[in-house]
């Protein structure tokens, strides 16, 4: 009686709908510079709903302060933290070299690099060391924002204060090559410097517009260079021991599959940008632009920076959108 008591048992916990059953518990640390109410909240709140179905029961903890969210990964207060691809290139190279300048010209181009990241034969790359990528998402085009139009030209940035990311080396060396001063700076401070007039030009996504009100340091006479420089993305970060690689892939298929809720939102917030802002600058710069980025990916790349798997697959994806390149003849 005994035995079939307990097959019973065995026999309905199998019917029973992961949620039902003894879900995994498990803590992730969100980045997300609105805090609890911001868009990144939002839609890990979806992924929340969705990761029951995998046998996840996940608590989501909001930061505002990138930083903190990274370390609390390190020291194990989370067991996954969504933080930016900039940052994330410190626990994954291959992924974070997806926010490489210059590297992803158009959203079309993005859609295609994270198709192939959330295929099943990516997730070795997607594995370094003690960690895993679970997701990958887009932050949309980072533009350049400039306090006086003018600006227009990288031999008028000469001699300009331009904010740079401290934990980005990166940054300070491009800057650095154009004749312009890097200051150090972080998320939660590049838009205030910006806004205050101690910089005179940042990099940012047009979501951050209103977000972290730019046009008080666009005002009165700014601008925003109508010329993207990199695709940023935002990254799920995850301690491997903590997931199944099942549930792994399960959360970067996810994220894959709700690639065009996350543009439309993306969409709404570029559309309140003030049209007035734009700066057009000649095609001929464009293609000085495109030659400069080129060169600085393939410094970064011998200099250790970049990966240089992922920046092969990227120029494989720039070559099948556009075959006129010069770099794929």
């Amino acid at each position: 009686m005994k035995k079939l008591f307990t097959s019973l048992v065995a026999a309905c916990a199998l019917t029973l709908p992961f949620s039902a059953q003894a879900a995994t518990k498990t803590k992730i640390c969100v980045f997300d510079i609105v805090g609890n109410v911001g868009p990144m909240m939002g839609a890990m709140k979806d992924w929340q709903a969705a990761a029951l179905g995998w046998g996840l029961e996940a608590e989501l903890i909001p930061y505002t302060n990138e930083a903190i969210a990274a370390e609390d990964l390190k020291a194990g207060v989370c067991e996954a933290a969504l933080i930016t691809g900039i940052r994330g290139r410190g626990f994954n190279k291959f992924s974070g070299t997806v926010d490489s300048i210059g590297a992803i010209p158009t959203m079309d181009h993005m859609r295609l690099v994270l198709q192939v990241l959330s295929h099943p034969q990516s997730a070795g790359k997607l594995s370094q060391g003690s960690y895993q990528v679970m997701g990958i998402a887009p932050a949309g085009a980072a533009y350049v924002f400039v306090n006086d139009k003018e600006v227009n030209t990288l031999a008028k940035a000469a001699g300009k204060r331009v904010a740079v990311l401290e934990y980005d080396e990166t940054q300070a060396k491009l800057v650095s090559q154009v004749g312009a001063t890097p200051v150090a700076s972080d998320i939660t401070n590049f838009s205030t410097k910006f806004n205050n007039g101690v910089v005179d030009v940042i990099a940012a996504p047009l979501a951050a517009y209103e977000a972290l009100e730019l046009y008080k340091g666009l005002s009165p006479d700014g601008g925003i260079i109508n010329y993207p420089l990199v695709q940023l993305t935002i990254q799920l970060i995850a301690k491997k021991e903590a997931f199944p690689a099942e549930t792994a892939q399960k959360s970067r298929e996810y994220f894959y599959n709700n690639l065009d809720r996350i543009l439309d939102q993306l969409k709404k917030e570029e559309s309140k940008v003030d049209q007035r802002w734009w700066v057009e600058i000649p095609d001929a710069d464009k293609q000085e632009y495109e030659v400069l980025m080129q060169e600085a990916r393939d410094q970064l790349r011998t200099e250790g920076y970049y990966d240089p798997t992922m920046l092969d697959m990227l120029r494989k994806v720039r070559c099948k959108l556009d075959q006129s390149r010069a770099e794929c003849t």
